[in-house]
């Protein structure tokens, strides 16, 4: 385990209020959005937390029409997309963590496959278009109820520009990431995986859960 990578894990979980809310919460924003909802979202009345029959967790449950809440991870779609041996990079525009940088990357929308929604991601906060978009990577982060889907791609053009949510972007070489200013641990290890494979001439479909608090020594990939 490099010097680097140890510093990258601590500096992660430092920051990790501002990410990623208490660390003492079991589930985290999954948790709190959940301990919120008092009414039932099919007829309005109000909800019970209790075990329903057949199950075995507690659910937000209706006494009145019978309704079942259900509060499930959602999926965040992303791309590190290369033109000439260059990778699109982003920096953010918008909150959480504006200013750091990013590969495009954002929450699936319903309807869309991961590839769909890495593509629109990328034009959505870069004015960039991907072609043959191929999975890289899932990474769990159980403690935001969150899974990302990582792909690959090539740029269909070396057209990039700002948008709403990113200040700038550019295309960088892996000399040229800025590690120490990445915005998510997800994300500092989905590049991890791309320059790795890359160096290596294979790509292989790597899965990793990145628990919490990190741990230096097993979550995240050497330098």
């Amino acid at each position: 385990m490099s010097a680097h990578s140890i510093k990258a894990a601590r500096r992660f979980e430092c920051e990790a209020s501002s990410i990623f809310g208490d660390k003492s919460s079991r589930h985290g924003y999954a948790g709190r959005m959940s301990a919120t909802t008092k009414f039932c979202n099919a007829c309005g009345h109000a909800v019970e937390i209790r075990i329903p029959e057949g199950d075995h967790r507690s659910r937000h449950l209706c006494p009145s029409c019978g309704h079942i809440q259900y509060f499930n991870p959602r999926v965040i779609a992303g791309v590190i997309a290369e033109w000439q041996g260059k990778v699109l990079m982003c920096k953010r525009a918008i909150q959480p963590r504006l200013g750091y940088w990013t590969f495009p990357a954002g929450f699936l929308e319903l309807g869309e496959t991961s590839a769909a929604g890495a593509a629109r991601e990328t034009l959505e906060e870069a004015e960039a278009e991907i072609v043959d978009p191929q999975l890289l990577a899932v990474i769990s982060v159980p403690h935001v109820s969150q899974i990302y889907l990582i792909h690959r791609a090539q740029l269909r053009a070396a057209h990039h520009a700002p948008t709403p949510e990113s200040s700038e972007t550019r295309l960088m070489d892996e000399s040229e990431i800025p590690w120490d200013n990445i915005a998510f641990p997800t994300v500092w290890q989905g590049l991890k995986f791309y320059f790795a494979d890359r160096n290596k001439g294979r790509w292989d479909i790597h899965s990793l859960d990145l628990h919490w608090p990190l741990r230096a020594d097993k979550k995240l990939a050497s330098s």
